[in-house]
């Protein structure tokens, strides 16, 4: 397994890799020759985000292990320097006496020094024990082998995304669901007027501000009910109220992404793309230009693009079809963060959220959003609520997820979508 510092090693030369790819695409190139060159770079690209992943693990890793030595290291009785129980003074562990404390101590590898895992492993490769009775024979011995279920279950894994989140979108959290209202005023379009000496002020209402207002209701959404019988809950090695759960918290949160995304705001929350105004029309149906970036961008009034929370939006493949893309200078868009320093990717200097709630890139479809998202309100009422049932089920129980919210675009002049040509 390579060491972190050769993961961040290959991870920049990967990202050197890949920009060599594309530079290699210029003007004169033919198709065929541009088509391998771009198939090279995703390949590369695809590594790369492996490489980034593999990191953030063996960061994670690190620093389990490392808690795993201090606890052992203050767990050790004062005085014996590390020494086992029943150890002579200079005796070497056995690898018997090792085992025994590893099957005494529930198998857990964490409760040994090591040096002690250092001699199990090596007894256990060693091969220096025979046995005439097997395991892989029942009547020889493996009646007495118990099946045996890793302490961990692999789950499936798929983002949900960044709209509850409130450092992308501005949140209010409120103990109750009465709708709220949010006052608007638009000013913009009017000014001043220069100003004649000794004339009257004009006072016919043409310049009196106008006043609107946006609501934020409660919409509740739950899981449906998942029934587990009492036998499951009782026997099985995980914690069946906690596992499903869990499951049950990410499928409320998949549905508050996807509505607070393409919500139509009928009966339900007013997504951030559905409340999106136009910025960029693209000229192709299935693709996007650098250029065609930029003009999104400026799209957005400079009074929005310096909040601290202005970003663009868009879902994974977009992100793959835009990390190609080069300014008129041949500079790359897409700039590479740095995960071991916590920074950001950023694309044309601002930061993005991946959101794959949100179209990839096809005829006539948004795909992707720019602007100040403070100006998106969430409202939350209370907290995602997991409940379990055991009468109604009796003896049986069942277990569901409530959750109740609602977003809004304050100002829709704050965030601007790029949509594709129709054909």
């Amino acid at each position: 397994m390579p060491t972190l510092t050769e993961l961040q090693e290959k991870r920049g030369r990967l990202m050197t890799q890949a920009r060599e790819a594309l530079n290699e695409i210029t003007a004169n190139t033919d198709e065929a020759r541009s088509a391998e060159l771009e198939a090279r770079h995703d390949a590369i690209m695809a590594d790369f985000d492996r490489v980034e992943k593999n990191i953030e693990r063996e960061e994670r890793q690190a620093a389990i292990e490392a808690r795993f030595e201090e606890r052992q290291r203050q767990r050790r009785p004062r005085g014996e320097d590390g020494e086992q129980r029943g150890q002579d003074e200079g005796e070497p562990l056995s690898y018997r006496a090792v085992f025994h404390k590893f099957m005494a101590s529930g198998a857990d590898i964490g409760e040994l020094t090591t040096e002690e895992r250092a001699v199990l492993r090596s007894g256990a490769q060693s091969g220096k024990e025979f046995r005439a009775q097997t395991a892989g024979t029942t009547t020889a011995g493996g009646f007495t082998v118990p099946t045996e279920l890793a302490a961990i279950i692999i789950k499936t894994m798929k983002d949900w995304g960044p709209m509850y989140d409130e450092d992308i979108a501005t949140v209010l959290n409120t103990a109750s669901g009465n709708p709220m209202k949010l006052p608007t005023v638009d000013d913009t379009a009017v000014t001043a007027e220069k100003h004649t000496e000794a004339a009257a002020l004009t006072d016919d209402g043409g310049k009196d501000a106008t006043f609107g207002q946006k609501s934020l209701d409660a919409y509740v959404y739950d899981t449906e009910f998942v029934r587990f019988s009492m036998e499951l809950a009782q026997d099985s090695i995980f914690n069946m109220e906690a596992l499903l759960g869990g499951l049950l918290g990410e499928r409320l949160a998949r549905i508050a992404n996807r509505e607070l995304t393409v919500g139509d705001g009928t009966g339900d929350p007013n997504g951030a793309v559905t409340a999106s105004t136009l910025g960029k029309t693209a000229a192709a149906a299935a693709a996007i230009t650098a250029d065609e970036i930029i003009d999104l961008l400026h799209s957005v009034n400079s009074a929005y693009r310096r909040s601290p929370k202005a970003r663009f939006m868009f879902n994974d493949m977009t992100l793959a079809a835009i990390r190609k893309l080069k300014d008129g200078q041949g500079n790359f868009l897409w700039q590479m963060g740095d995960v071991t320093t916590s920074q950001p990717g950023t694309l044309l200097g601002y930061r993005y959220s991946i959101n794959d709630d949100m179209d990839s890139l096809a005829a006539a479809k948004k795909v992707m959003l720019f602007g100040d998202f403070s100006k998106y309100f969430v409202r939350k009422v209370g907290s995602p609520v997991i409940g379990v049932l055991r009468e109604r089920f009796w003896p049986d129980l069942g277990i569901a997820g409530l959750i109740r919210f609602d977003g809004e675009l304050g100002d829709t002049a704050a965030v601007k979508h790029l949509i594709t040509a129709a054909s």
